[in-house]
């Protein structure tokens, strides 16, 4: 009967791969249902050397390599649709897009799964119930997410790293070998148990199960130490900074009259609750004065002077006009209590169509333009450049940059603490801002630093430089939190050096195996 089942090339190649991979979705947070992907992966691979082993009967109806694709190309557009849903609310601010919903909601994803299927289109026909063939399957998809985070802009949300959120002990490896690393290594460990337990003996059952389990253990052990010792070593920071993060959960609208304007700045006052005497850095997220430039909201800036001393600075996020070029940016700002800009950060990673329009010229005769309002295509920033607030070396990201791990990577200024400003009222009501706030926890222990996020209709956050959240606000909780935040100058987080080692390993043991087997 179950083989009746694995000969319905409906349930093999499109139903099947595109529910499993439709699950996947609650592996990540805010289910972090991650033992899921232990069966996930297992049954991924088993059904690609099952098509391999059919070729010559079922599966050869049509090409194999054709067969191995579809199944890639729904594994992944399982994934993808459940895993980013979210972006179509992002499209429902603007009447002209609404009707690219359908098209958002299916061309994306699928555009997405072209990472999985092409991978398996080129190795799946090599694929065999061996251990090679685990690294080779492991290694080239996590060598795909490595290039998902690379060209096209880059988008590399929900890597399989992410899946383990919630295991603080285990993911402190990532200072050590790398967010890419760690993935690979996730990716190997999912997919084990195709061999494990279906494809060996008893004895080699308990040995490998026995390895694994002291493997974890040891992970686990390490990541307790490392945990422990931080401790003591927080107490021993003297250099710190007093913060106050708000969040104001304000309604994500444009359009605002100048009354309306006004009463944001009231309210983040009140929220903010300076005290004059205080030397206190304050944290205003993006997005809250939606649509208009620092050069227009500066009308207000006596309410900052009368309510903020010298004391104070206040770091937010809005437009901004570079008055030499007309060029308009999205960037981050630290002003005084006079309103004045002390430093400032334009914003390096745009958000594709949401802050730039590609083929804008062309684009815009056809009522097109970018998500957000105010202007047109922002520039992007060019400068890597830290806001420098007295001893306090800020790493800045806004939004959509929380989850390049690469801006980090390249950041070799001195950094002491990471802020970020965000907007994720675009998320709606979805899981988007969950997902989004996730990747706070790994750029703080990639890291090693305090990691410092304002975000309205989000979650905010104080998380310390091992990934323990100290304080929070929870979506659409408005308020703010305060601590006195140690300043870690940040460890240069590993390079890729360490991931491409570990894939050149991977193709070495399946290219040895393969020249025995064909011996």
């Amino acid at each position: 009967m179950f083989k009746k089942y694995l000969n319905n090339r409906f349930l093999i190649l499109y139903l099947i791969p595109f529910i499993i991979g439709s699950l996947t979705v609650i592996s990540f947070h805010p289910f972090n249902i991650t033992i899921i992907n232990l069966i996930i992966f297992p049954l991924f691979f088993y059904l690609i050397v099952y098509i391999n082993k059919k070729s010559k009967s079922i599966y050869r109806k049509k090409p194999l390599r054709k067969s191995l694709f579809t199944f890639g190309l729904l594994f992944g557009f399982g994934f993808y649709l459940s895993g980013i849903s979210w972006i179509v609310n992002s499209l429902t601010f603007d009447d002209n897009f609404k009707a690219l919903i359908p098209f958002a909601l299916v061309l994306i994803p699928l555009f997405l799964s072209l990472f999985i299927a092409l991978p398996i289109l080129f190795i799946g026909p090599y694929l065999n119930f061996s251990f090679s063939s685990i690294y080779i399957f492991s290694g080239i998809l996590a060598f795909s997410d490595f290039l998902r985070a690379k060209i096209f802009t880059g988008f590399p949300w929900n890597l399989w790293a992410y899946s383990t959120v919630w295991l603080n002990e285990i993911t402190q490896i990532i200072n050590l070998i790398g967010l890419y690393s760690y993935n690979l290594i996730l990716v190997t460990v999912f997919t084990l148990p195709a061999i494990i337990f279906f494809k060996i003996n008893a004895t080699k059952k308990i040995l490998y199960l026995t390895l694994i389990t002291f493997a974890i253990l040891g992970l686990f052990i390490f990541g307790n130490y490392e945990i422990n010792k931080n401790k003591k070593r927080l107490d021993k920071i003297n250099e710190k900074v007093f913060v106050k993060i708000i969040s104001p959960n304000f309604d994500l609208r444009y359009g605002l009259t100048e009354e309306e304007i006004e009463d944001r700045f009231k309210k983040l006052i009140r929220y903010s609750n300076p005290t004059k005497e205080k030397k206190t850095l304050f944290i205003w997220p993006e997005g809250v004065f939606s649509g208009y430039s620092y050069e227009e909201i500066s009308i207000f800036k006596e309410l900052i002077a009368k309510n903020f001393s010298r004391n104070h600075t206040i770091i937010f996020g809005t437009n901004r006009l570079d008055l030499k070029s007309g060029n308009f940016y999205n960037s981050m700002l630290a002003v005084d209590n006079n309103f004045k800009i002390i430093q400032s950060y334009n914003k390096r990673k745009l958000v594709p169509f949401g802050e730039f329009l590609p083929f804008e010229n062309f684009l815009n005769k056809f009522g097109l333009k970018k998500i957000t309002e105010g202007h047109g295509s922002f520039l992007k920033g060019n400068q890597n450049n830290n806001l420098i607030i007295d001893k306090a070396n800020i790493l800045p990201l806004i939004c959509y940059e929380i989850i390049f791990t690469d801006l980090i990577q390249r950041s070799n200024l001195g950094t002491n603490i990471i802020i970020n400003i965000s907007e994720d009222g675009w998320f709606g009501k979805s899981i988007g801002p969950s997902q989004h706030f996730a990747k706070s926890i790994y750029r703080a222990i990639e890291s090693d630093t305090f990691f410092l996020r304002s975000a309205n209709k989000g979650v905010s956050a104080i998380i310390d430089n091992k990934g323990k959240i100290v304080k929070r606000l929870n979506k659409n909780e408005a308020g703010n939190i305060e601590f006195e935040v140690p300043l870690i100058q940040s460890n240069k987080i590993k390079n890729d050096l360490i991931f491409f080692v570990l894939l050149t390993t991977y193709l070495l043991i399946f290219l040895i195996n393969k020249n025995k087997n064909a011996k």
